[in-house]
């Protein structure tokens, strides 16, 4: 299986947009397992919108849960069972962009972390992180967690205003490539995203392994 899981360094950071931003770039499908808040709207329906996928290339949720916030309290409050047999990849063809909630470290049910999830996906981990401050510890934590549990990584998107002074100590101190940055941009669709170049190739990224 050939695609990417997307995480952030923390909520919020951009994991929706960079999906998005995948799927201008290559053919594929977008799965988001679990969609914890659907007011406005549902990450599944923007990237769809941004991207201008056809209907059958999003694949349906695992778990719709109505609050915005981690998982495991969502869910709760809804008063759903979160079970992790459940969260199964659906039928697809090709390619998958697998957008996570929240980092690595977001809970999903006793026990069972996001993280927990891409390990059982297997699939080459997008890491968004920040430009602005703060984010050089944010990005090494989650690096750390990801390489100690030796999962794929196929790199690092910088999410946010050019900073180079961020980009250059992430690439130095974290030991990983930028894949691209996503700046502010005034007006966001397809042609705007797929204007973004990509630094690294990323269908050869989508099948890295460790």
């Amino acid at each position: 299986m050939s695609g990417f899981f997307v995480t952030g360094t923390d909520t919020e950071v951009g994991k929706t947009l960079v999906s998005a931003w995948l799927l201008t770039q290559l053919d594929g499908a977008y799965w988001k397992p679990i969609q914890a808040g659907t007011v406005p709207t549902t990450d599944s329906a923007t990237v769809q919108q941004l991207a201008e996928l056809p209907v059958s290339r999003v694949l349906p949720e695992a778990y719709l849960l109505p609050e915005p916030m981690a998982p495991h309290e969502s869910a709760r409050r809804a008063n759903i069972a979160l079970d992790m047999e459940k969260i199964k990849l659906p039928p697809h063809d090709g390619l998958v962009v697998v957008e996570g909630a929240g980092g690595l470290m977001v809970p999903i049910v006793d026990g069972t972390y996001m993280i927990d999830l891409a390990d059982a996906l297997d699939l080459p981990i997008i890491l968004v992180a920040r430009s602005t401050l703060g984010t050089i510890n944010h990005t090494l934590l989650s690096l750390e967690a990801i390489r100690r549990r030796g999962l794929p990584l196929a790199g690092v998107v910088i999410s946010g205003s050019e900073t180079p002074h961020n980009r250059a100590a992430i690439e130095r101190f974290g030991k990983v490539e930028v894949i691209a940055e996503i700046p502010q941009l005034e007006t966001v669709n397809r042609d705007t995203l797929k204007a973004i170049e990509p630094e690294l190739d990323l269908l050869k990224l989508a099948t890295v392994r460790p």
